[in-house]
Formats: structure tokens, C-alpha cells, sequence
């Protein structure tokens, strides 16, 4: 399995790259870093570098997405969508391998 991002997301992502100006090699790297209230914090940014040896790299909706290696262990199967309502905006992740996220769901525990 690999990390997607659902059409929402994408076309987000695509909006980001186009008001930014971002250039074609920039691609979106999600990943997972320890810290935050239950363990591992989730990390979503641009990137223009990508290691074919270190790095798992998928295309979602027209929108490259980049993991590293280590960080894919606890993101396999993991699907990125974007939320919108009046209680809050953003992105999200809906991870199989959490056993305990916190409330605010920027971090897991696997």
C-alpha cells in the first residue's frame, strides 16, 4: 500500500503550487517526525528533492507525493484528505497503523 491524497487534497495541493509559483520539480513530501503529544508528529510540505533509493514517490490526482523510507512504515495506507468547515481548515490524515492520535490530530501514536 502507499499514502494517498484524495481529489479534495490534490486540488488544494494544486492550488498551494500555483499561488506560490512553485516550480515543476517541487513535490509534495509527507512524512513523520518523532515528538507531539502521542509520539510521532505528521509532517506535509514541498520539496525539490527526491532520492530514488530513500524515497517512495506516488502520484495522487496529478500531484507528486514523496515518503521517505523510514517515515512510510508508520504511513502505509494512510490517505491525506483536506477539511473545510466553519470549526476548522486543513489538512488531515486517516492513518490505519495509529493505535491513539491526539485531538487535534497533528499527531499518533503506532
Amino acid at each position: 500500500m502507499a499514502v494517498t491524497l484524495t481529489e479534495r487534497a490534490a486540488s488544494e495541493v494544486k492550488r498551494i503550487r500555483e499561488e506560490q509559483k512553485f516550480e515543476d520539480e517541487m513535490v509534495l513530501r509527507v512524512g513523520v517526525e518523532g515528538g507531539g503529544c502521542s509520539g510521532f508528529s505528521y509532517q506535509l510540505g514541498f520539496d525539490k528533492t527526491y532520492d530514488d533509493k530513500a524515497d517512495s514517490k506516488y502520484d495522487c490526482h496529478g500531484v507528486s507525493l514523496v515518503v521517505d523510507r523510514k517515515s512510510a512504515l508508520y504511513l502505509d495506507g494512510t490517505m491525506v484528505d483536506f477539511y473545510e468547515g466553519l470549526d476548522k481548515r486543513g489538512f488531515t490524515f486517516e492513518n490505519p497503523n495509529a493505535v491513539k492520535s491526539c485531538g487535534c490530530g497533528s499527531s499518533f501514536q503506532a
